[in-house]
């Protein structure tokens, strides 16, 4: 596998320096505006084998295979059409050879087989429209929480949410994650985005020459997903107890997706992951009244700019953590970085880990 680094100061505690590179200088670069279109159309459900064989054919010969450990003449039995190998382990093999891969250029003709995949399996995910989720005042009946009327509580995997922009937890090389098949958010993403998610990320951080800083934002396109938009956040990294820099940092990080999705006005809806809380460390019952008390002042002082704004979890410890913040009216803002612990009771946790980029995730089986 390709080593890789996290850049210098990632894990050295929270650095909430402005970003040097402005929507403006990057927006044409990426074409953020230009809607996307595949070069293939979205395969049959019955041919996606077919097509995943053709791409691993084709990016056979790409560096990644070496990275990934494995040998262009290992993979023949995994291309060949009349192989009686298992096809979920072709398409896991190419997934991970996509997630090593390095931003650039496909070999001639992987792009067409990588869209009529990605199209396909697209399809196959019921996509979920975000206006049609209740609204928290709805599901939280007597909570103070401020926005309720605006934003909603949803549990599920973020890449079947039909919002125009999703929230990606990255990290500050802002390429995605480099462990093959690795239970994060950013891995989720960009395998269901494709590879050109990964570019336009290289480009924007090429262009700005510097890490991402913690608590700032950037936007892509969002490809094969069914959100139009992906923004891009660093969230604080934790060590024990969050301090108030901490709170704010993480604040930051969620009022910055907030201004960068204002600036793109075809983005009415968006929706959140819980940013910071998987290996950056930061304790999901502290977070979550943060999290609502920045989107809570956010709209507040922004009224009917976004139509809804949906606070996506994926287990049972993040669910809970936001349905006591909601109970409890969500009064902590970031001055109460300790938060409060739950009186119900709490899953266990899952395992931690860390990637070699610093990716964040939860340690729970992949969504896919």
């Amino acid at each position: 596998m390709m080593p890789i680094r996290a850049e210098a100061g990632a894990f050295t505690g929270t650095d909430t320096k402005p970003s040097a590179l402005p929507l403006t200088a990057y927006r044409s670069a990426v074409a953020l505006d230009e809607p996307f279109r595949p070069t293939a159309e979205p395969a049959p459900a019955v041919r996606t084998d077919a097509h995943a064989r053709s791409a691993l054919r084709l990016l056979s010969t790409d560096p990644a295979v070496t990275r990934l450990g494995l040998r262009s003449e290992s993979l023949r039995s995994l291309t060949d059409t009349a192989s009686h190998a298992d096809p979920a382990t072709a398409r896991r093999v190419l997934r991970a050879l996509l997630t090593v891969r390095e931003p650039g250029p496909l070999a001639e003709g992987a792009d067409r087989e990588l869209d009529a995949l990605l199209g396909a399996e697209r399809r196959l995910r019921p996509a979920v429209p975000v206006l049609e989720l209740p609204t928290i005042d709805g599901e939280f009946q007597g909570t103070t929480f401020r926005a309720a009327a605006e934003a909603a509580l949803w549990r599920g995997d973020i890449t079947t949410l039909a919002a125009d922009a999703v929230v990606n937890a990255a990290n500050n090389r802002l390429l995605g994650c480099f462990r093959p098949l690795h239970p994060c958010i950013d891995n989720a993403l960009h395998n269901a985005a494709g590879p050109r998610l990964r570019d336009d990320c290289d480009t924007i951080i090429t262009a700005q020459g510097t890490p991402e800083p913690t608590g700032t934002a950037k936007i892509t396109r969002g490809y094969h997903l069914p959100a139009r938009y992906v923004l891009h956040t660093v969230g604080p990294v934790v060590r024990g107890r969050p301090h108030a820099r901490d709170a704010l940092a993480l604040a930051s990080s969620y009022r910055a997706c907030l201004d960068l999705a204002a600036e793109v006005e075809t983005i009415r809806t968006l929706a959140f992951c819980a940013i910071s809380t998987g290996v950056f460390g930061y304790p999901k019952e502290a977070a979550a009244p943060v999290a609502l008390h920045a989107v809570a002042d956010w709209i507040a002082a922004h009224p009917a700019r976004f139509d809804r704004v949906v606070f996506t979890v994926f287990g049972d410890d993040d669910e809970l953590a936001y349905r006591h913040a909601l109970g409890a009216g969500a009064r902590s803002g970031p001055d109460g970085a300790g938060g409060r612990r739950s009186a119900a009771p709490q899953a266990v946790p899952a395992r931690i880990g860390v990637d070699r980029a610093g990716s964040e995730h939860p340690g729970r089986p992949s969504r896919e």
